[in-house]
């Protein structure tokens, strides 16, 4: 018998395969993506960050058992250290200092994704909340790891968001939030695994959706000017 999260990945692989072939992560791999859209992609991600330490932290508060709830609060450590270091180490490159990062408004798709996440992890079950934060976990790794096989990209900065996320640590943390997937899937009935569906799917298209926010450049000001 499969595994729910292979079933889950296959449902999304249309959306997965869409992320892989955005120009923005083959130009991450290829060194060729323009470094304002990456600059512009480092300042919204670390705010979504922020809220991704927010949805950890309360998979900590609503984690079934010790052990689990030990690991979401290690996550949310390593969040707000290791991962949101790499942005800051960026941002300092590029001339942003840490409270020029931390006032960055935040741009309409990240804005939605992370109230998305917040609110699956306030009001959904904690399966959902799970499924919910898998798409990031999984999909980052994924990605690394396709774009490491090509070879190091020619853009330092690049590369070192690659070697990152295609690292063994990222590898076993992306496995470990799949077995939680699949261990908290396996009592449920359909109805509830539906949900599940829907909240893996829906974050995988943010995940996409993100890319091409960064892709674009896609703040509110442009929205505010199409009205």
């Amino acid at each position: 018998m499969g595994r729910f999260t292979d079933e889950l990945r296959a449902a999304a692989g249309g959306v997965w395969q869409a992320q892989h072939d955005h120009p923005f992560v083959r130009g991450i791999g290829d060194g060729t993506l323009d470094v304002e859209r990456f600059r512009f992609y480092v300042r919204q991600d670390y705010l979504f960050l922020v809220e991704y330490a927010r949805l950890l932290a309360l998979g900590a508060a609503r984690a079934p058992d010790l052990a689990t709830m030990t690991r979401f609060a290690e996550l949310t450590q390593a969040i707000l250290g290791t991962e949101m270091e790499l942005h800051r180490s960026y941002a300092a490159e590029f001339g942003i200092s840490p409270e020029a990062l931390e006032a960055e408004p935040m741009a309409p798709t990240t804005r939605a994704y992370t109230d998305f996440l917040v609110r699956t992890a306030a009001v959904g079950d904690f399966a959902e909340l799970v499924a919910a934060l898998l798409p990031c976990m999984w999909g980052y790794h994924e990605v690394g790891v396709a774009l490491a096989r090509r070879g190091p990209s020619p853009e330092p900065r690049y590369a070192r968001w690659v070697d990152m996320y295609a690292a063994g640590d990222f590898a076993a943390l992306a496995e470990w939030c799949r077995d939680l997937t699949d261990r908290l899937a396996e009592p449920l009935p359909p109805e509830a695994r539906a949900r599940l569906h829907g909240a893996f799917l829906t974050s995988s298209r943010y995940e996409l959706a993100f890319w091409q926010m960064a892709w674009d450049c896609h703040t509110w000001d442009r929205e505010d000017r199409a009205r």
